[in-house]
């Protein structure tokens, strides 16, 4: 695309560098931007660089938040001895849109993939592991996409904690195997959850 304005074609590259905003919608979202009332833009432009500067991760679970410990972690209506453990926090925005999830969660980063040189050493095992050694988990839902690394990264963990007695189950089958948990749609990710199974060490 060719701009008679440098301005505007380094905005359009900026939206665009975005996921799933290709340059036509980058266009339509930064003409709309000019449109609007200049203070609009200064708003937006401001809350973005404060949530950049501002954002936390959760020393507990690794969730993002506002505060060392997040909203999931300080409410007295979950269940602390319950652990959810994720890929991401995208992972968790889709469980939590299912409404049949009252535990906690641990958010590991990634999953193990050899192959792009993510080994157990470059995740939050270690951080889960500890969590486990404190005693206050009983169980512990492995909600992490059916794939070749998602079953690695189980199993690597699995015998991780095998020396303890806390429980390990699995998210059921209704999430097709490479399938990715935040595009499953919330029904099925919720009786995934709701009818999951023990995962055999």
């Amino acid at each position: 695309m060719q701009f008679s304005s440098i301005l505007l074609s380094e905005a359009v590259e900026s939206f665009s560098s975005l996921p799933g905003i290709g340059k036509k919608t980058a266009l339509r979202l930064v003409l709309h931007l000019l449109d609007e009332e200049p203070n609009m833009t200064e708003n937006m432009a401001a809350k973005l660089v404060k949530m950049r500067q501002n954002i936390k991760h959760c020393q507990r679970c690794f969730n993002i938040s506002d505060n060392d410990i997040c909203q999931i972690c300080s409410s007295a209506k979950r269940d602390k001895s319950l652990v959810c453990v994720v890929r991401n926090i995208k992972d968790i925005i889709a469980i939590e849109e299912t409404g049949h999830f009252f535990g906690v969660y641990h958010v590991l980063g990634n999953l193990i993939s050899p192959i792009d040189g993510i080994g157990p050493e470059d995740i939050r095992i270690a951080e889960l592991v500890s969590r486990v050694d404190s005693k206050e988990i009983k169980e512990i839902i492995m909600a992490i996409s059916p794939s070749i690394e998602g079953e690695t990264t189980i199993f690597y963990i699995s015998k991780k904690l095998s020396h303890s007695d806390v429980s390990i189950s699995t998210i059921a089958r209704g999430v097709s195997f490479g399938g990715e948990l935040e595009y499953a749609d919330e029904i099925t990710l919720g009786r995934s959850i709701i009818s999951r199974v023990k995962y055999e060490r």
